[in-house]
Parts: C-alpha cells; structure tokens; sequence
C-alpha cells in the first residue's frame, strides 16, 4: 500500500456531504476513526478510501493525515486503491472449507474468469478469501457489500446469487 501525499485529486461535493453524515453519525468523534473509514469505504462505490477524502477526514476531526494513514495501512478491512463493485468475499475458516468453499471459490474463478484479488474487466467483480464473517450455518456462502448470500452449494445458486447483484 502506497502512502498518501498530498495530491491535486478533488473531492466530489457528494461525497464530501456523505463524509458530513458519517462524521456527525460518529459524533466528529476520532476515537472512533476506524468505524469512520469503514463507513467511507461503504459510501464509495468501488470500496476503498480516496487520498482526497482520507485528508478530508483528517481535516474535520482535526488530526494529521498520517492518522488516517496508519490506521488505513493496519487494518486489511481498508484500502486505498479502487476495487469491484461488488467484492464477493468468501470465508477461508476451517468450519467452511469442510463446507466446501473451496468449490464455492472455484465455480467463481471459472463463471467471472478472474482469479482471487483480480478485478473483472468492467470493475464489478472480485473475489477475496476472508477469515469468517459468522455464516458458517448457511456455508459456503459469500458476502457481498454486507450482505450474506448462503447454501451456494450448486452452479445454479451461484448463478442466481451472481444475477441477483446485477
């Protein structure tokens, strides 16, 4: 992960206003900065945290951009560069893989062409391996942008999951 300077990119006024709300849902509180930056990487539609809107932050709860950073550059929930619209994370637990999510992740790879941490042509999909997200009693299952999609146990179920993010 490249570290931040300070750049010429702008931040779009609707994203600024999207950065006001979340900062007034976390009462403008730093200690809360993690929950903060997760909340923008929501906001984005491509998932991450744009070196604009990270100095932004900084600025409004008044703390150095190399905060932001640090804690940006620590947590694998956060990232600093575009990702697919739709990242279907899949559980690499034990619990799971006996599930079969190995299977799961290999019906991904060959029905988007794409292998794990690739992003598909268009910017839609890509597929990460994550430790568990708590659905081990609908494995294997993927979540997708917060939302858990279970029982993917057949072609036809990750088709219709796949599909349904359309």
């Amino acid at each position: 992960m490249k570290p931040f300077t300070q750049t010429t990119e702008t931040l779009t006024p609707e994203l600024a206003e999207r950065i006001d709300r979340i900062l007034a849902d976390h009462d403008g509180d730093a200690t809360q900065l993690v929950g903060i930056l997760l909340d923008v990487e929501a906001a984005v539609e491509r998932h991450y945290i744009p070196e604009a809107a990270a100095y932004y932050v900084a600025e409004k709860l008044h703390i150095k951009p190399t905060r932001v950073y640090d804690v940006i550059s620590f947590y694998t929930a956060l990232h600093t560069e575009p990702r697919a619209k739709f990242v279907l994370e899949v559980c690499n637990s034990a619990p799971c893989r006996v599930k079969d999510s190995d299977t799961l992740v290999e019906t991904l790879k060959r029905l988007l062409n794409l292998e794990i941490g690739e992003v598909t042509y268009d910017g839609r999909f890509s597929i990460e391996k994550v430790p568990c997200f708590g659905a081990c009693d609908v494995s294997p299952a993927v979540r997708c942008n917060g939302v858990v999609y279970g029982n993917l146990d057949c072609e036809e179920r990750i088709l219709d999951m796949l599909q349904q993010l359309n």
